[in-house]
This record gives C-alpha cells, sequence and structure tokens, in this order.
C-alpha cells in the first residue's frame, strides 16, 4: 500500500518511497520465513499495478459511482445502498472528520478519494485525470480482483481496518462489479503489551527480530495460535516462557519417540522371524488417542479456526500417551506385544506430527537441532552459558556428595528462577529450559531503536 507514512518516513530518511517499501517488504519476508509462514502464491506490489487500479477507477466513474474534482477522483457512498454492510455502520451516524479526513468539496463526508492529484514532490503517476497516485482502498480492490477474481473465498486483516478501509473496499468493488462477492471475513485482534496497546509513543513497541532474539521463532510461533485470531493478543514474558517451555515438550517427546523406534523399521522388530499374520494392530489406547486427537482437531479448526483448543486435551494426550509408551517399551514384554506398542507409537507419533504440519510447528530442522535452540535461547534470558550451568551441577553433585542438601536445594532453586531446570537421572544432572517460578518484571525487553517497521 502507498499510504501517507510512507511518504513521510521516506522524506525524513531521504530515501525514495518505493525503495523504502521495497526494504521493508524484504525485511518482513525474512521474519516470516523465521516464524515457518508459507509464502504467498503472489506477493502483489502497488507500483506494478497502476493499470488494474486505473481501469477499475474508470469502471466506476462510467458507473456513475465517482466524480472529479481538481484531479482528485472520490468514491461517493451514496450510490452503495449497502455501505455499512460489513462494519454495522450507518451513514446518517457517520461524523465528518472521524478516520476521513475533512474535505469541503465532497459531496457527503463520508465520500473517499480512489485518486489523489499529485502534489510537489511528490511520486505520481500519470492517469486520465491527471498526475498523481491511488488512494488508499482502491489499491486492495484492483489487485484482488486481478489475482482472484471478484469473487473469493477469505479476506484477512486486522480489526482495526473493519472501517473504514474494508468496508470502502466492498463499496468500491461492488460498483466497478455488482457481482463482487467475498465469502468470509477474518480480522485478527490487536496486539497488546501487558494489555496496553503498543505504541511507539508508549514506548512498548518491538519487532519480531526483538523477541527471536531471545526466544525461538516456533516458541512465538506457538504463542500466536494459543490465542483465537480474532482475540486481543498480549504479550508478556510469562507467557513467551511458556509457550517456549511447550514446544521444549512437544520436541523432546517426539525426539525421545524417534530414538526408541530407530531400532526397528516399520513398526518390526529386526531380529523377529517373518510372522504368519502381517497384520499388528495398535493398542485400543492408541485407536482413542488417534480418534480424540483427529475429532477434536476437526471440531476446533471448523469453528472459526480455533487454533487455541488444538493444542490442549487431545494433543497433550497424545503426547502423554507416548510418554508414558516410551516407558514400558523399556519394560521386559512378549514380542508381539512389543510389536503392538511399537506400531501404536509410531500411529500416534504420526498424527500429532500432522497436526503440528498444519499449524507450521513442524521443524524444518531435526528435533535435536531445535531443542539445542532453545536451550541456548533459554540460556541467553538467564545471562549465562552452558559451562556456567554445569559448574553449578558439579557443585550440587559435590554438595549432595557431603549431604550438605540445602546448598544443593538453594543451586536448583536459583537456576529454576532463571528458567533452567535441573533432572536427576541415573548417577547423574541433566539440564533443559523450563518456567522462571518467578518473574521481578512482565514486560517485553523494549529496543525503539531497532524498529524495522518506520
Amino acid at each position: 500500500m502507498l499510504k501517507p507514512m510512507i511518504f513521510r518516513r521516506a522524506n525524513e530518511l531521504g530515501e525514495e518511497p518505493l525503495s523504502l517499501s521495497n526494504r521493508f517488504c524484504e525485511e518482513y519476508l525474512v521474519d516470516m520465513a523465521d516464524l515457518q509462514c508459507l509464502l504467498p502464491t503472489h506477493q502483489p506490489r502497488v507500483s506494478d499495478h497502476m493499470e488494474q487500479i486505473k481501469d477499475m477507477i474508470s469502471q466506476i466513474i462510467n458507473n456513475d459511482c465517482a466524480y472529479l474534482i481538481d484531479g482528485d477522483v472520490f468514491f461517493s457512498v451514496d450510490k452503495s445502498p449497502n455501505y455499512g454492510q460489513l462494519s454495522g455502520q450507518k451513514l446518517e451516524d457517520h461524523r465528518a472528520g472521524e478516520r476521513v479526513a475533512v474535505d469541503s468539496r465532497k459531496r457527503n463526508p463520508a465520500d473517499f478519494a480512489l485518486w489523489k492529484a499529485a502534489k510537489p514532490g511528490e511520486l505520481s503517476w500519470d492517469s486520465p485525470w491527471g498526475p498523481g497516485r491511488p488512494g488508499w482502498h482502491i489499491e486492495c480492490s484492483a489487485m484482488s480482483a486481478h489475482y482472484l477474481s471478484f469473487q473469493f473465498d477469505i479476506h484477512g486483516g486486522g480489526i482495526d481496518l473493519i472501517f473504514p478501509h474494508h468496508e470502502n473496499e466492498i463499496a468500491q468493488t461492488c460498483a466497478a462489479c455488482q457481482e463482487s462477492r467475498v465469502s468470509y471475513w477474518m480480522h485478527n485482534g490487536h496486539v497488546t503489551n501487558n494489555n496496553e496497546k503498543m505504541s511507539k509513543s508508549l514506548g512498548n513497541f518491538f519487532t519480531i527480530r526483538q523477541i527471536t532474539q531471545r526466544y525461538h521463532p516456533l516458541a512465538l510461533r506457538h504463542f500466536l495460535i494459543s490465542a483465537h485470531y480474532r482475540s486481543p493478543l498480549n504479550y508478556t514474558v510469562s507467557q513467551l516462557d511458556s509457550a517456549s517451555d511447550a514446544v521444549y515438550y512437544i520436541y523432546q517427546t517426539l525426539q525421545d519417540c524417534e530414538d526408541a523406534l530407530s531400532p526397528f523399521q516399520g513398526g518390526r522388530l529386526k531380529e523377529v522371524p517373518e510372522q504368519k499374520d502381517k497384520t499388528v494392530r495398535i493398542t485400543s489406547a492408541a485407536r482413542e488417542c488417534i480418534s480424540n486427537l483427529r475429532s477434536e482437531f476437526q471440531t476446533k479448526m471448523s469453528d472459526d479456526l480455533n487454533t487455541a483448543q488444538i493444542l490442549t486435551v487431545a494433543f497433550q494426550e497424545a503426547l502423554k500417551f507416548i510418554n508414558t509408551s516410551l516407558n514400558m517399551l523399556k519394560k521386559k514384554q512378549q514380542k508381539q506385544q512389543q510389536l503392538s506398542m511399537i506400531e501404536s507409537l509410531i500411529a500416534v507419533e504420526k498424527e500429532v506430527k500432522e497436526v503440528l504440519n498444519i499449524l507450521g510447528l513442524l521443524p524444518s530442522s531435526t528435533y535435536l537441532e531445535v531443542l539445542e535452540q532453545l536451550k541456548d535461547k533459554a540460556l541467553k534470558r538467564a545471562g549465562m552459558v552452558e559451562n556456567d550451568v554445569l559448574h553449578l551441577i558439579e557443585e550440587r553433585t559435590l554438595a549432595r556428595k557431603n549431604k550438605d542438601f540445602s546448598k544443593s536445594d538453594q543451586i536448583r532453586a536459583d537456576l529454576t528462577v532463571k528458567g533452567i531446570a535441573l533432572m536427576d537421572v541415573g548417577d547423574g544432572t541433566i539440564w533443559r529450559p523450563c518456567v522462571p517460578v518467578e518473574q521481578e518484571h512482565n514486560a517485553l525487553p523494549v529496543e525503539q531503536t531497532a524498529s524495522t517497521t518506520g
């Protein structure tokens, strides 16, 4: 979009508006790749679609739904009988100047610009109405119609765009083509920081990259889908810590499962002779687990993409089933019983991975690599390096050997406060990230100078 803020920011930086816009687009794509977002089929830019924009404006003018004044082209909302159908706003209730610039030349205060006449020193394009640039709303309608036609399924955007942007999109697109229709409008909630709206003026603004310096991108993605997309999204350190802990548990479970199943091929023990019955049935518990996971996933995704509920009950039960089965697999069992358990593990693991894949939470690298990255991020948040933790583990081991349990407990407690959990395994001790048991500050680190949004 060629919004006024782009021109203002470009002027402040002494940079060409299109150069600034392209730079931000490239930075945005880097962030999206980190979050494992799929690339769109098309990535249209306004500057590449001026002909389509001008053609749509001409259609609207020819349909007597727009008028010209001094090189500007305004859409006449009075020619849109269903104006307000999306937002519920009525024209008679519209107050001049609210979200719409006051211009005494307009026939109705709610009329909006389709084309703006060029101003001195401002980027402009030639048009039948004189040099200028597109209005804010027409760009989206023209590019949507070009790539998706005048009828398509889903239109997304922030909740703050319902009015006037999306309302105006509907009006102008229907004026260009009466058969225009969007089946579903999906509006995401505002982003808040500790229940306050994020803004540069409040000094609580931060970027994706500032978060991923301290938290793994997959932890951030998990957090983003743990709330319904229409709900306000409240960023806090404690919630990001919880998301990081959740993905660590998921990937550790899957890594343990891979390790346990690696000696087997196709769910059958290598050393087991050929069975007469080729079919090894999975356990009833595994079947129930899979059925519940599929059912819950289908139900919640059909409920307005309610991702907030997908990683809860049935998904957690599936992870619990895997961990319980892994423990049982270590015990002595008859071969047929062991085969059934292996087949069950493979089946449940497959379902879990399918859910993660659809949600974009299946790592592109190995689980081990992601687990190490999660540990590195935890150390960074704790202000430590791994040798610090290993030294404290040695200190604690010595304290336990000397029966100084007070010191041993204190070392464990101090590390837990920093988000490092110690676990005694056999004769040794290992560590993993955890949710810090207490937090003195619950606000995200803010580095305003690192902003990449202009």
